[in-house]
C-alpha cells in the first residue's frame, strides 16, 4: 500500500484490485452486447447497470485510491474502506444483478463445459456444497456477522496491517459475505430468498445491531486497542489515537446503518401501502426475481 506520509489526491495505486475491477467492467460489458433487452425492461436494466459500474468504482476507491494509504495511519480512514465494500459495494452489486452478463462474456462451448462441471463434476462436489450451504439465509447471517466482528479482534486486526495478503483475504471475505448476506434481502435475479419480507426486515435490523456491537466497544473504550494505530508517531491532523479509534466508531454507527435502514424502510413502506388491485403474491415474487 502507498505511504500514507506521502498521500496526496494523485495517489492512486495500480494494483490488483484497480486491474481486476477494470477486467469485471470489460466482461460485464461483453456480455451485455450478448444479452438481449426486451424494450420495457431497458429502463430497469439501465439502471442495473450504473449499480454495477457504480459497484466497480466504490472497490476502486476503497482499495486502490489515497484512502488506501490514509488507513495505514487513521483508523477512521480504514473503517471507511470496510464501510465502503460491506455496506456499500456489495448492496450495488447485488441491485444489479449482474451474474448472466458476467456468464454471457464467455464463449458458448466455454460456458457449457463449465456448466457441466459445476453442476455434476466430482471436484465441485463441495464448492456447490458451500454454495447451498451460504446460500441459506442464517449460515449467511452467521457468516456475515463473524466476518465483520472477527477482523475487528485487536490480534486479527493487526496482523492484517503487517501482511498484505492477510490484509488481501480480510477485504476479499467482507465483500464476499456482505454479497451473500445481501443477496438475502435484496432480490438479484437469478438468485433467490426464501426470506418473506417480515424476515428481511429482521434480517436487516439483525446486522444493524451486530454493527451497533462494534461500533459501541470502539466508542466506550477508554484507551486505543489497537497497537499498529496506539503506537503511530506520525498521524495526518494531530488527533490521537483514542480520538482516531472513536471517529472510526461513529463511521460505523451512522453511515454503516444507512444501507441497512433503507432496506428496513422499503419493506415496511410496502406493507404499509395498499395493494392495488390483481398485484397478488404470485405477481409480487415474479417482479422481483
Amino acid at each position: 500500500m502507498l505511504a500514507a506520509a506521502g498521500t496526496g489526491l494523485g495517489d492512486w495505486s495500480l494494483n490488483p484490485p484497480l486491474v481486476l475491477c477494470a477486467v469485471l467492467a470489460a466482461l460485464y460489458w461483453i456480455g451485455a452486447r450478448r444479452t438481449v433487452t426486451p424494450e420495457r425492461k431497458r429502463r430497469a436494466q439501465r439502471w442495473r447497470d450504473a449499480c454495477f459500474y457504480g459497484a466497480l468504482a466504490v472497490l476502486v476507491v476503497a482499495l486502490s485510491s489515497p484512502l488506501d494509504g490514509l488507513s495505514e495511519q487513521l483508523f477512521w480512514a480504514h473503517m471507511i474502506q470496510h464501510v465502503l465494500l460491506l455496506l456499500l459495494a456489495a448492496p450495488l452489486i447485488v441491485i444489479s444483478a449482474p451474474w448472466i452478463r458476467l456468464w454471457r462474456c464467455l464463449p458458448l462451448h466455454t460456458r457449457r463445459w463449465l456448466a457441466r462441471g459445476l453442476s455434476h463434476g466430482r471436484r465441485t462436489a463441495p464448492l456447490r456444497a458451500a454454495a447451498r450451504f451460504f446460500g441459506r439465509p442464517a449460515p449467511s447471517f452467521v457468516a456475515f456477522s463473524l466476518v465483520l466482528l472477527g477482523w475487528h479482534i485487536p490480534a486479527m486486526f493487526d496482523a492484517t496491517l503487517r501482511s498484505s495478503a492477510l490484509h488481501a483475504l480480510e477485504h476479499t471475505l467482507f465483500f464476499g459475505a456482505a454479497v451473500m448476506f445481501f443477496k438475502q434481502v435484496i432480490p438479484s435475479a437469478p438468485l433467490r430468498t426464501t426470506l418473506a419480507p417480515p424476515w428481511r426486515v429482521a434480517y436487516a435490523i439483525g446486522a444493524m445491531i451486530v454493527s451497533w456491537v462494534l461500533a459501541v466497544v470502539l466508542a466506550l473504550e477508554p484507551h486505543a486497542i489497537y497497537p499498529h494505530y496506539a503506537h503511530e508517531l506520525t498521524r495526518p491532523g494531530g488527533i490521537s489515537a483514542l480520538a482516531d479509534q472513536q471517529l472510526a466508531a461513529g463511521i460505523m454507527w451512522v453511515p454503516g446503518s444507512v444501507t441497512l435502514l433503507i432496506v428496513v424502510f422499503v419493506y415496511v413502506h410496502r406493507w404499509l401501502t395498499p395493494s392495488e388491485p390483481g398485484n397478488t403474491r404470485a405477481a409480487r415474487l415474479a417482479s422481483e426475481h
